[in-house]
């Protein structure tokens, strides 16, 4: 029976990071992984539906253009080549992990680096047993760390054929553009692909949401500038709708909607169901060794630790964030706890997330929602893009910086959004000061470059600091200033207004 120090079943991103962080310290690593390293990370998810929002985002960017600046109005899109560049993306990234796969084996790791196609199970807190096919094999390891992943979550009562309504997984599989489609769900994933499809123009995208608002784990401000722009786009909303039954007839999407007691039938040709991700969880002999999983199926971790000390899990298969850059640090993690040289367990409060939507959201720590949840007073300033020169030169407005900072004299970050063009190279050093437990004094002070946008978060600081460029009394219709405190707001802006007169 083969021997390993570390294995890890999986080869997502999470796993795939544990498992080169294991090899820093010298550890005997085996890598399991059932069909594609790089996981849904690369082929079902991040690169992939990034890659479709980049190539859209230019479709519609160059068809503004064109209206604006052209005498020839007429634009066509080849959504064939679209589908070639996503595919080039997808096989370069992961002609990148393969290579890097086999050079480890001829660079010093080969005695140290081991990797198996197939399904792994647990058999026992050591014993793993390893199928492809009908081969059977089983290993023995010290330490496991399960990254399996997730799928998307289906519902029983919708035909899903990955066809006409398909999930996440298959819809980069469609050769043509639809003339319209309806998504089910007003999360991240949802509105990516409203936004995705809608700017390629040839799509009349509707989205059933049953929340009053999209994205409502967000805030009320962000929510709002998204749905106006896909609105904008053309996409319809169905605020506040319960689905009562999707079905594929006549090759065509029919679903029913309840809005308000109000009933509405609508046809379209292809329907994505974007309702959330499970684990995969049923497949690793969890139950047959004693991991805990909670009620939705996510493993119970401590700290990526299971209830089985030797035995660790990341990424989707927890309750925490799920995100590729949060399962790869995850992974590290938990490396470096199975080998003692952690300093604490790992914070989850300066993680940054970006959203792919029409404007892009870039998120770091809590949002006023979030602060308000947990009792906290806080100060926040809001900087429209409107009062940012980079904004205005790019000709694209739409947007805003948030800071929230605490209610008293130190102002500590508490969190960051940033809503709009390049919102996602705005959030790093916030993140870092959030991270040191800071104050804003030193992002204030900073010589940012003229003209970026980025000068729109020093503005904000400035703000809070009374040392602004921009009086917020005087640009109210620019600036909001305000703060929170024992449940109730008061708008600084107005309060300095009146100490000035």
């Amino acid at each position: 029976m083969e021997q390993f120090d570390i294995c890890v079943i999986g080869g997502g991103p999470a796993g795939y990071a544990a498992a080169m962080r294991a090899l820093d310290f010298n550890q005997k690593v085996l890598l399991i992984e059932k069909k594609k390293v790089g996981g849904a990370g690369l082929y079902d998810g991040a690169l992939s539906s990034k890659t479709l929002w980049e190539l859209s985002k230019d479709v519609a960017h160059t068809k503004k253009r064109v209206d604006k600046f052209s005498s020839c109005k007429e634009f066509k899109l080849d959504f064939n080549i679209v589908k070639k560049e996503l595919e080039e993306a997808v096989s370069e990234r992961a002609y990148q992990l393969e290579s890097h796969l086999a050079g480890l084996k001829e660079e010093g790791y080969k005695n140290l680096f081991f990797f198996k196609e197939g399904y792994g199970k647990l058999l026992s807190k050591n014993e793993i047993e390893i199928s492809n096919g009908d081969n059977k094999e089983v290993i023995y390891a010290e330490h496991t760390i399960l990254a399996t992943g997730s799928r998307p979550r289906k519902l029983d009562h919708i035909p899903i054929d990955e066809n006409i309504i398909v999930t996440s997984d298959s819809i980069h599989n469609w050769n043509e553009l639809p003339k319209s489609m309806v998504i089910l769900g007003a999360g991240v994933i949802g509105c990516e692909y409203a936004t995705i499809y809608s700017n390629f123009g040839q799509t009349k995208v509707n989205v059933i949401d049953k929340a009053p608002r999209i994205l409502p784990f967000e805030d009320d401000d962000v929510a709002q500038l998204v749905t106006e722009n896909l609105e904008l786009n053309g996409v319809e909303i169905h605020h506040g709708a319960q689905l009562i039954q999707m079905d594929v007839i006549d090759g065509m999407v029919e679903y029913e909607i309840d809005i308000n007691g109000i009933h509405e039938v609508h046809r379209v040709e292809k329907a994505l169901v974007a309702v959330g991700r499970v684990p995969n969880v049923e497949s690793l002999g969890l139950q047959e060794v004693g991991i805990a999983v909670n009620e939705r199926g996510h493993i119970i971790d401590n700290d990526s630790q299971t209830s089985i000390p030797n035995i660790y899990a990341i990424g989707d298969l927890t309750a925490d964030i799920a995100l590729v850059n949060v399962g790869e640090l995850e992974g590290r993690h938990a490396v470096k706890r199975i080998l003692g040289n952690t300093k604490g367990d790992l914070s989850y409060d300066n993680i940054c997330s970006i959203m792919f939507l029409k404007p892009i959201v870039a998120a770091v720590g809590m949002n006023e929602k979030q602060c308000r949840e947990k009792g906290l007073s806080y100060q926040v300033v809001k900087m429209d893009y409107r009062a940012i020169p980079r904004a205005i030169a790019m000709r694209n407005p739409p947007g805003f910086f948030k800071i929230i900072v605490t209610n008293d004299k130190e102002m500590k970050v508490l969190g960051m959004r940033a809503v709009g063009a390049q919102a996602s190279t705005a959030i790093q050093a916030v993140g870092l000061l959030i991270h040191m437990n800071k104050g804003i004094e030193e992002l204030a002070e900073l010589i940012h470059p003229h003209p970026s946008l980025i000068e729109g978060i020093q503005e904000c600081c400035r703000i809070l600091l009374g040392k602004s460029v921009f009086k917020p009394q005087v640009m109210k219709d620019y600036v909001e200033y305000r703060g929170y405190m024992n449940g109730e707001y008061e708008d600084y802006c107005e309060v300095n207004e009146k100490e000035l007169n």
